[in-house]
This record gives C-alpha cells, structure tokens and sequence, in this order.
C-alpha cells in the first residue's frame, strides 16, 4: 500500500480539483446572471472588484510564497519570476478564488459601499485562505469570512437596500428584510411577504441568495454532476427543516393563529439557506472528509442556524453558522474517532444532534417568553 500526502479537497472518486470548480461556477453561473439582470451596475462592480482582488491576492500569495532563494548570485525578473510560478501557479489557483469572488459577491447586499466590497473581498481571501497556506490549506470558506467582517465592522453602512424594476422596497416595511420581521417577534406580519415573492427573489436581500430558483437550478447541476455531497445538503436542510418546525410548533401552542409548517416554509425560503447549503456549506475544502462526519457536519452547522435566528440578536445565522461547522469539521475529522464506517455510537451522536436541539427550541420558545405572540 502507497500512503501519498495531499492538501484537500480530497476526492474519493475520478474526479479532478479542476472539473469540481469549473461545475460550481457553472452552477453559480443561473444565479449571478439573474443577479445582473437585477441589478446590473451593483453586481457589476462588486463582481469586479471581488474578482480583481481575490484572483490578484492568490497570484501575489503564490510569487511569495515560491521567491527564489538567496543563493549570492544575481538573477533578473524574468528568472525570479519563472522560478516563483512555472509548474506553482495552476489552474486551480485561479479557479478557486474566483468561485470564492463569485460567492462573496451573491451574498453582498446591492447597495453595499465600494470600501465594504473592496475590504471584505480583501479580508476574506487574505483571513480567511492564505494565512493558512493557501489552496486547500484553509479552514474557513473565505467568502462568508469577507461578508461577515464587512457585516459587522460597516452596519448599517453594510446593508442599504436599493429599488429595481424587479422589486421596490414596501414603505410599511421600511426596508426591513422577512428574518428581521421574525427575529423582532414580529410574527404577525411575515405574511407581508409572500412565499412566492420569497422564492422568486422579489424580497430585500443580497445580489444573488434571494433567487430560490436559480440557486435550486445549480444545486440539481451540483448533485447530478456528483461535484458536491449529497450528505452535507440533506442533513443541514433536513435538521433545518425539522428544527424550525419544532420552533413552530412551540409558537403554535402559544398563539393558534400562527401556522408551524408556513412558518417553517417561511424560514427556508428566507435569507441564505439554501444558498449556503449548496454553494458554501459544500465546499470540499472545509468540510469533513468522511460520510459519517458530513452527516452530524451538516446538523451542527442547522443547529447553528435555527438558534442564532431563534434566539441572538442577528436575524440571519447561515454565515456564522458555517464558519462554526467549519471549526468543526477539524473535530469531526480526528483520526481517532473519524472513519467511513457506521457504528452505534454515530448513529447516537446523530440522533442526539436532533433530538436535544429540538428539546432545547420547544422549551425555550414555549416558556421562555421570547416572542410576544
């Protein structure tokens, strides 16, 4: 037996790094065309800038990372530089931060400020990829890890939602997005936005997570196309699902006029969950290597999500959620527990992975009094 060391992604099947990438930007591909559609100056220069900067930081990373040694001799640029990238700077140096450049733009609000852009793309493939060691070396997706910082260092400068043809901001909404609506306990008013504008995408939000359609068009092109981990997908929606209908419910037996499973429609159609478990929460980079472990991943990073929207102060969890999974996807992977193999005592872990949060959000929601229904 031959026992090789490589960087992730690592993939179990004949599959290249290069053909992964090139379907998720396909995939991307329905989704950021709508976004110009929408909103073709915004998204047009957020693309840019994303793009410029993250693809620019990789190829800078790569020159320093592989400079010529000091040897006494004197060498000229052309040599330095051949020395630095033939045979080191690949397709998939380009590929990668492109696919992070296009996540980071669908998850940027239209009206977000150049310097938002230009510092969360830079925080993001700099923070959140190179310092670790750059391709496959990263433990945190570097999109989420750019909007997130640009998200709390701007506030309210981050978020300014804009008018298109596609969709105008209601002034009894007063810009307020679905999730703000629950996180206030404003359960009453979520039926202000309709599920069929919450799947078409005619709602305030990002440049691209709003449109369901065309995030569900990449996803089916991900599955079928085997690029992504059908396990990841199903356990996050599903312990998402089960979760919020658990919330719901708890809300039900308080106010009879609340209906759980709409509620739970609701809360899926609404922010970036789908969006994050196709694009985001897949990333083979930062997700566990082993079936078992991409399973309870999946839960961990729902259970992240249904409690920062449930119960912090953030009405949007996914992208907190995913940097949290994917802290634990190093715990997940650990050689003393992590195998291919289903033993009872995963199994146990998985079951209590639904069953303790779901205890945890009925009595919570129930008596805690945290929504004035």
């Amino acid at each position: 037996m031959i026992i090789s060391k490589e960087n992730a992604p690592h993939l179990r099947k004949k599959a290249s790094v290069t053909r992964m990438m090139s379907d998720v930007l396909i995939a991307l591909a329905p989704t950021l065309i709508f976004s110009f559609v929408v909103y073709p100056i915004n998204t047009l220069i957020t693309y840019l800038l994303s793009i410029f900067i993250m693809v620019g930081s990789e190829f800078v990373f790569v020159g320093l990372k592989n400079m010529m040694p000091k040897d006494g001799l004197k060498h000229s640029f052309k040599e330095r530089f051949i020395y630095s990238y033939k045979d080191k700077y690949t397709i998939n140096n380009v590929l990668t931060p492109c696919i992070s450049a296009v996540i980071f733009t669908l998850i940027m609000p239209a009206g977000a400020p150049i310097y938002a852009v230009v510092i969360g793309a830079l925080v993001g493939i700099v923070l959140g990829k190179l310092v670790f060691g750059g391709l496959g070396s990263n433990i945190f997706n570097p999109a989420v890890v750019g909007m997130l910082f640009a998200k709390l260092c701007f506030g309210s400068q981050y978020v300014a939602y804009v008018d298109t043809w596609f969709y105008q901001i209601p002034d009894v909404a007063a810009g307020a997005t679905p999730l703000g609506l629950i996180n206030n306990g404003a359960l009453s008013n979520i039926t202000q936005y309709p599920l069929l504008d919450l799947f078409l995408g005619r709602i305030p939000g990002t440049l691209g997570e709003v449109y369901k359609i065309t995030i569900l068009i990449g996803l089916a092109y991900l599955l079928i196309r085997r690029s992504v981990d059908y396990r990841i997908v199903v356990s996050y929606l599903g312990t998402f699902i089960v979760l919020t209908l658990t919330a719901g419910l708890a809300i039900y037996s308080l106010d009879k006029n609340v209906n759980p499973f709409m509620f739970t429609l609701y809360s899926l159609l609404s922010g970036g969950v789908l969006f994050g478990a196709t694009f985001m929460l897949t990333d083979p980079v930062t997700s566990p290597i082993n079936s078992p472990a991409r399973f309870m991943y999946g839960m961990i990073a729902a259970i992240a999500t249904v409690f920062i929207r449930l119960f912090a102060a953030f009405p949007e969890g996914v992208g907190v959620s995913i940097l949290i999974a994917n802290m634990m996807a190093v715990v997940l992977d650990h050689y003393e527990w992590s195998s291919s193999r289903y033993t009872w005592k995963k199994y146990l872990a998985m079951g209590l992975l639904v069953v303790v949060p779901m205890l945890i959000t009925f009595f919570v929601l129930r008596f805690g009094g945290i929504y004035n229904v």
